[in-house]
């Protein structure tokens, strides 16, 4: 994940992610015949986010690479959905933002998943088709840090040209959090677990050849959706225990 002086929101196409770690997740597998696309002369850039506690520890981790015997047919890339202008507001026990993405091309849907931090009480993840078909692809009412866990879809789940990806979030940074570490702080996006994120990532499965660079939409930066609309709408045709307000 960029830190706030390499932000996402400053992240290139081609900067790719290989695979992420969050709480809760297990190990994730590529249909066969897909695989990522690393060129030559490219950099590893590992970063982790580190909480102190106070005691002095040692990190042992590693990652482990599985190169592809034949020539893949098809390439994996990571999407991440994101909003990193919202602010919080102390004590709100509901506060909602949501952000989107519009494919250009067509694609596969591998898997999403959504990310936030310890005031993270909500989200959905969303396809809008280009035929107007609207679908869930992911709706976690009870968002809790310690299980992200990613969705997997079966083959042959299609998201072709014009699909936009939403993903409406809430927070709770209200008292009644026992997660909270601080309900009376005014809350913006950030690495630490005491600050926020909106994350959701789209594994999508596209030609080999494809251009990166040209798998999204202008503008490629994610339109940040209407809080009081496009967000309660995201939720609305669904059940949901905790109303959205504004």
């Amino acid at each position: 994940m960029p830190t706030r002086g390499g932000s996402v929101s400053e992240l290139r196409p081609t900067d790719e992610w290989l695979t992420n770690y969050a709480p809760g997740r297990p190990a994730y597998a590529l249909p066969p015949g897909t695989a990522f696309l690393v060129k030559a002369g490219s950099d590893f850039v590992l970063q982790f986010h580190y909480t102190t506690n106070g005691t002095a520890a040692t990190d042992r981790s590693k990652i482990g690479l599985i190169f592809a015997k034949t020539p893949p047919t098809k390439r994996a890339f990571i999407a991440d959905i994101f909003d990193t202008r919202f602010v919080i507001p102390p004590g709100d026990p509901n506060y909602s933002s949501g952000a989107s993405k519009t494919l250009a091309v067509d694609a596969m849907l591998l898997s999403v998943g959504p990310h936030m931090h310890l005031r993270g009480k909500a989200m959905d993840i969303t396809a809008n088709y280009p035929t107007g078909k609207l679908e869930k692809l992911v709706h976690v009412p009870h968002y809790d840090f310690n299980w992200q866990l990613l969705y997997e879809f079966g083959p042959e789940k299609p998201a072709p040209r014009g699909t936009r990806f939403d993903a409406a979030a809430v927070w709770d940074n209200s008292v009644n959090n026992r997660y909270n570490p601080d309900p009376k702080s005014e809350v913006r996006w950030g690495d630490q677990s005491w600050e926020e994120m909106l994350l959701a990532w789209v594994t999508l499965q596209i030609d080999p050849d494809a251009d990166v660079n040209k798998l999204f939409q202008w503008p490629r930066q994610r339109e940040v959706l209407d809080k009081k609309q496009d967000v309660t709408a995201a939720f609305a045709a669904y059940s949901y225990d905790v109303p959205l307000t504004g």
